[in-house]
């Protein structure tokens, strides 16, 4: 099987919006689908963020200055 390229890369910046809130209180934003959790955010916070991790169907993030 093949793997599937996904649209964000460990390390690469990606301007974002935060659409809703998880679970777990952090934000969530979407990047060509992919639902990357972002904590210390909120709901409608327009952020510049770094990808941290990059799992199978999600991705986290952490908001750079």
């Amino acid at each position: 099987m093949a793997l599937e390229k996904k649209p964000v890369e460990e390390g690469n910046e990606y301007g974002v919006e935060i659409k809703e809130i998880s679970r777990r209180g952090e934000g969530i934003a979407r990047i060509e689908g992919l639902v990357v959790f972002v904590p210390n955010t909120k709901t409608g916070d327009s952020v510049r963020i770094k990808i941290t991790k990059v799992a199978a169907r999600f991705a986290t993030g952490e908001v750079v200055a």
